[in-house]
């Protein structure tokens, strides 16, 4: 599938929705009503949504879900430099990948394997790391399969001419997107294991490494002649995957118990294969990496710091 074919997709579904008569209806209606009639929707949704896990699954579960949420806009925050600048120095952003790919790093030894191992070693005395670490290794498996099989572009592939660029843009929004479903699915599988500090610390991490994310989205669009703020909202937008993956991770990991150190070791090795196949190389792609270097060991450092403070 090319750029292009997503572009159609994309319009065919657009001309779906604006064909819609509920859709119609709200768009005949003035703005402040539709604004409202909007934000009625988005808190019913949100009431009956909590409301459930909050139910079924316990008051841990629904503040996974809140902050898989907060995780994923954070993708949001990041992006709105683009809405005042139209590029960021090299140095300064792949110290920012860097700074998030120790921040990841250490967020997945701390907050994922090792309490994957603990867990697995309580269900089936020594034999925690063995299921962790099969895991682990299907979940690479599963990243390697979704850059196989789906259209996607990686940080570093070069752009050129406008058409070529704004699709290939678009096939790396849509990678990044794939890429943060299972790092939601980790807050959820954390939290779902009732185990708050886990979540928490995860939570934080991920939100850190989405900053960056959200700046490489939002500048080539604002480059290319996409309005700023709709730069900005494209970008929040990559990072809403994130609490579907939460979701899952949750009910998941709360339904099956057994699950979760696999779960937990799945969801390791999909954020270091992100982390191994995204983020370093493309820190390391522009000359200069020594910055990106320094810049990962301080983000390892202050996610070890803050794991063992709110421990």
């Amino acid at each position: 599938m090319s750029g292009q074919a997503i572009s159609n997709l994309f319009n065919t579904c657009h001309a779906k929705l604006e064909a819609n008569v509920y859709y119609q209806k709200l768009q005949a209606m003035p703005d402040q009503q539709r604004w409202l009639v909007l934000a009625g929707l988005f808190v019913l949704l949100q009431a009956l949504l909590f409301g459930s896990l909050y139910l079924f699954f316990g008051s841990i579960a629904a503040i996974g879900l809140l902050a898989s949420i907060l995780a994923g806009l954070a993708t949001g925050l990041g992006a709105l430099p683009a809405a005042f600048f139209k590029e960021v120095s090299n140095n300064v952003f792949n110290g920012l990948l860097g700074g998030a790919a120790g921040v990841m790093l250490a967020a997945t030894s701390f907050s994922l394997l090792l309490p994957g191992i603990e867990y697995g070693n309580e269900l089936w005395p020594d034999k925690g790391i063995w299921v962790v670490a099969a895991g682990m290794l299907l979940g690479a498996f599963f990243l390697h399969l979704s850059d196989s099989k789906l259209p996607h572009i990686h940080f570093d592939e070069g752009l050129s001419g406008h058409t070529e660029s704004l699709q290939k843009i678009w096939l790396f929004i849509f990678a990044i997107t794939i890429h943060n479903f299972p790092e939601g699915m980790s807050v959820g599988v954390s939290f779902g294991s009732g185990d708050m500090h886990n979540g928490i610390v995860l939570a934080i991490a991920i939100a850190l490494q989405n900053i960056p994310e959200g700046l490489a989205v939002a500048l080539p669009l604002v480059t290319l002649g996409y309005n700023k703020w709709k730069a900005v909202g494209i970008a929040t937008l990559t990072g809403l995957v994130e609490p579907i993956g939460g979701l899952l991770g949750i009910t998941m990991v709360s339904i099956f118990s057994p699950l979760l150190p696999f779960a937990m070791g799945f969801a390791a090795g999909a954020m270091l294969f992100v982390i191994s196949e995204e983020i370093i190389p493309e820190t390391h792609s522009k000359g200069r990496s020594r910055y990106a270097t320094f810049a990962l060991m301080v983000g390892f450092i202050i996610m070890m710091a803050l794991e063992s403070l709110l421990g």
